[in-house]
């Protein structure tokens, strides 16, 4: 029987490290393979409040196994003393020969020193193995780690000619009727995205117009719960709302001139309030939230990934301050026409083709009658 390739085991390795999804974070999603003779002796993967890393739960399932075999690991062994020992210690101890590992550790600080400590000791490293999917794996670690902002995903759902919503109605007094524009395959995926994120993040006249729940409705289990953000300047957010009416902490209120009364009503009914200062952000936001403050705060509390799924004026702001590291634009086969849809970001946008957002790494997915690009803006990698 020929022997199996190590792009066969660190394919399950990177199974492995998928099932810490919203499991892991902050720190990154990582998953182990022990294999001695060709058969599979251990597994694991990193789950945050488990404490143990992906390697030390392998290793410990392999037991005596474990020496003479290799390793296999989506990420760098970690060098350094933090919630658990070096695990680059563990896998010496552990009397490993050899380890294949898809990616050094995004951290500028500890990069390679785990491979280092590896050499030191005797052992054979291979770096590069299924690099491209462990990069995605961990893109939004990788930009946390190394700006302490979170990794900004954009997602919108609109017509082919870019409309988010129809026009608002004199049927109802000039509000907007809420109609769904992609499918349920499309919209389900959405779902799957925000199982991904920290947190997702809105305008309040999103909440206002569509009055969502912003949930997390895979099913599927994670550590904390998603963290629903509203941009609200004056809050005006309703206190019969579904994002009010379901806070326990979950909910937090980024404003700029809040109203005291108003400010005690949401608190008491368990929503958090962050007042930014208005004379920090530039003035073309008009005392709106700005989203760079924003974003810090996020980041200071271990919030390394966010999805953004606001309207026409939280999409301008976000691209035009270049806050976006990511698209994921759903299109349905439909055409509103004309000028008075809402388009799918306002403001200023960008005066000239070459000013203009190039996308990179683009990826085409189907949704039934839908389909999504999927694009990044920004190198998740990349020093900042």
């Amino acid at each position: 029987m020929p022997p199996v390739p190590d792009e066969e085991y660190m394919s399950q390795a990177l199974a492995l490290a998928a099932q810490g999804t919203a499991l892991a974070s902050p720190n990154p999603r990582v998953g182990a393979l022990v294999v001695r003779d060709g058969i599979v002796v251990g597994r694991g993967f990193h789950c945050y409040d488990r404490v143990l890393h992906a390697e030390v739960v392998a290793l410990r399932e392999a037991g005596e196994r474990a020496r003479g075999a290799t390793l296999y690991l989506n990420l760098e062994p970690c060098s350094h003393e933090g919630r658990t020992p070096p695990c680059a210690d563990a896998v010496q101890a552990a009397g490993i020969r050899r380890v294949v590992a898809a990616m050094p550790d995004p951290n500028p600080v500890v990069s390679g020193r785990g491979f280092e400590r590896l050499r030191q000791a005797g052992i054979a490293v291979e770096v590069g193995c299924g690099a491209a999917e462990a990069r995605r794996l961990n893109q939004s670690f990788a930009h946390w780690i190394r700006s302490r902002r979170p990794f900004v995903t954009l997602k919108a759902g609109m017509t082919l000619d870019g409309k988010i919503a129809a026009p608002p109605s004199a049927e109802t007094d000039g509000t907007r009727t809420h109609e769904w524009i992609t499918g349920e395959a499309a919209r389900w995926h959405v779902q799957q995205l925000r199982h991904e994120q920290d947190a997702v993040l809105v305008g309040v006249g999103t909440v206002l117009a569509d009055n969502p729940w912003l949930t997390d409705r895979t099913g599927q289990e994670r550590r904390r719960p998603l963290l629903r953000v509203v941009l609200d300047s004056q809050l005006r957010l309703p206190l019969d709302s579904r994002l009010v009416r379901t806070a326990h902490e979950d909910v937090v209120v980024f404003c700029s001139r809040p109203e005291e009364r108003k400010r005690a009503q949401l608190l008491a009914a368990g929503v958090r309030i962050e007042t930014l200062d208005p004379a920090a952000a530039p003035p073309q936001w008009g005392g709106r939230p700005d989203p760079a403050q924003v974003l810090a705060r996020l980041g200071e509390w271990e919030i390394t990934s966010l999805i953004v799924e606001g309207g026409s004026v939280v999409n301008g702001m976000m691209l035009q301050t270049r806050a976006v590291n990511r698209v994921f634009l759903y299109y349905a086969p439909k055409l509103l026409a004309g000028a008075a849809g809402v388009p799918f970001a306002a403001g200023a946008g960008f005066a000239t083709i070459g000013g203009a957002i190039t996308l990179r790494e683009l990826a085409l997915h189907r949704f039934g009658p839908d389909f999504a690009v999927e694009g990044l803006l920004t190198d998740p990698y990349a020093e900042e």
